[in-house]
């Protein structure tokens, strides 16, 4: 099979994937729950691609993700669900209905304030369909966490959902009340540790992580930013350890703990007082 400009190609590449016998037995083993966290990650991966202006990752990186809807839509299509053409058709629909202004068939033009007004008005409007398909969901609308989107990164939805919890004044009016907050989680983790509950764990450690974003909102931190510069400083120490090893003629597998660990504390102390530095 040769490659192709063609989205065919793609939707025939990943049917064959999808092939029981004569397909891949990885991509024959895989669900939409084991998928998505793959789709989250492509999307990271194209944002990151911007953020560094390389135009030849992006490419790649949009190829990688768009595998991603053609993989979602194969698995719907095996379940009669829909197909890969419904999805576009879909978004089409979407499109062309919320920008009136430009597909509808009148000869005025909206001023851009219009089309904003426009925009929400529609938006309004399918999300009253959608409530509309989902009868179950009507009580889950009404709630004051409605607009709390489910699709977005945990670290943003727990700091919306406490944004919106906080509006109708449940919430703690001390960070320090927070930090009280996070030893409780963290006490709770250390007894489910003791008992050896894995589900238990992993629970209280949700919590932990939930009660951390409480207290990054509460000082006015953004915690996404923050894990990200935290991030990057474990990548230079990190590489300060294993350049240091290096020099020794030496590698990472041969290193005692607490060697590594002192090399942790000389990068450490190296970046501090290069901050210090005029």
């Amino acid at each position: 099979m040769t490659p192709s400009r063609d989205i065919s190609r793609l939707i025939e590449i990943m049917a064959r994937l999808r092939t029981p016998v004569t397909g891949c037995p990885w991509d024959l083993e895989q669900s939409f729950a084991t998928i998505a966290p793959y789709t989250i990650e492509e999307a990271y991966e194209v944002a990151d691609a911007i953020a560094r202006g390389d135009f030849d990752d992006l490419r790649e990186e949009l190829g990688d993700l768009l595998l991603q809807v053609v993989y979602h839509a194969q698995l719907a299509e095996e379940e009669n669900a829909f197909a890969f053409g419904d999805v576009v058709e879909a978004i089409t629909r979407k499109m062309i209905r919320r920008h009136p202004h430009v597909f509808a068939d009148q000869n005025g033009k909206l001023a851009p304030a219009g089309v904003k007004s426009a925009w929400e008005r529609i938006k309004a409007e399918e999300k009253a369909e959608r409530a509309a398909r989902r009868p179950r969901q009507t009580e889950l609308q009404s709630s004051v966490l409605a607009g709390v989107k489910s699709g977005q990164p945990a670290l943003t939805q727990a700091m919306e959902l406490q944004r919106k919890a906080a509006g109708v004044g449940f919430d703690w009016n001390d960070p320090r009340a927070v930090l009280q907050k996070i030893r409780e989680e963290a006490d709770e983790i250390e007894a489910a540790l003791d008992h050896s509950d894995p589900q238990t764990i992993a629970e209280e450690t949700g919590d932990l992580l939930f009660a951390l974003v409480n207290l990054a909102r509460h000082v006015g931190a953004d915690p996404e930013m923050a894990l990200r510069i935290t991030n990057a400083k474990f990548e230079r120490r990190f590489a300060y350890i294993e350049r240091a090893l290096a020099s020794q003629g030496r590698a990472l597998p041969g290193a005692s703990l607490d060697e590594m660990d002192e090399l942790w504390n000389e990068a450490k102390e190296e970046e501090n007082s290069g901050e210090s530095r005029p």
